[in-house]
């Protein structure tokens, strides 16, 4: 049976290179993003290659609307067998100079946006008796990362909101899947000074592809070398963290 997957944030990024990995591999995509023409060249892009493609505009801090089109969707394809809450943005925004509204637009975006997306595809998922949440977290959410507070925090929130559903789920068919990317080249980070460990767009999602077609728990992106640094972050000491 042809398998179909949801992807917020579709229309750049992360979210159109997962969609392209997805359509090669002859997925239905169900593809939701703020610009519907975006949305619309890539589904004629990838028409060729996946088994149908369905686009929606969707903000996904318009918190009503959101389990609207996820309901659409899957009915358009015959129910959702993935859903990823991949929708995010990263804004520098030092504490203390005048920027709670891009904190508060982070916030919105990353976490309320991502539990709402959450929220409505396990709705979804008990009705069908099945589905996949896949959500796309961040290795910023370990520490809290100097100039990018509202950001870590957005992500180590969703982190444990996703826990806390792979708790509540744990006895239902429904899998949680975590992926916390490193550096993946997109253009949420191109105007960062540092960014150790790159690895293209290409080949970060196609590890995320894999990641998620094994329904793995949680995984850093790529899981080399970010495994291992993810535990040295953790022990960093303030004075060194406060330099990165």
């Amino acid at each position: 049976m042809t398998k179909s997957v949801l992807i917020t944030g579709a229309s750049r990024g992360l979210g159109a290179a997962l969609a392209r990995q997805f359509a090669a591999r002859g997925y239905k995509l169900a593809l939701t993003a703020r610009r519907s023409a975006d949305l619309d060249a890539l589904r004629q892009e990838l028409l060729d290659q996946a088994a149908e493609v369905c686009i929606e505009a969707l903000d996904v801090t318009n918190f009503d609307a959101v389990t609207a089109v996820i309901q659409d969707c899957a009915r358009q394809l015959g129910g959702l067998d993935i859903v990823i809450a991949n929708a995010g943005v990263a804004i520098s925004a030092p504490s203390g100079k005048g920027h709670f509204e891009h904190m508060r637009n982070t916030i919105d975006v990353n976490l309320t946006g991502a539990i709402a997306t959450s929220e409505a595809a396990l709705e979804l998922f008990r009705q069908q008796g099945r589905g996949q949440l896949v959500g796309i977290t961040s290795v910023a959410a370990l520490r809290g990362m100097r100039g990018h507070g509202a950001y870590s925090a957005s992500k180590a929130g969703f982190s444990k909101y996703l826990e806390a559903v792979r708790c509540e789920t744990f006895n239902e068919p429904i899998v949680v899947t975590e992926l916390a990317p490193g550096y993946i080249d997109t253009d949420l980070n191109r105007a960062m000074d540092s960014r150790p460990f790159l690895v293209s767009a290409e080949k970060g999602t196609k590890i995320m592809a894999d990641l998620i077609e094994r329904q793995v728990g949680f995984r850093y992106v790529p899981p080399w070398p970010w495994t291992l640094v993810a535990q040295v972050l953790k022990l960093l000491p303030i004075s060194i963290l406060r330099k990165m």
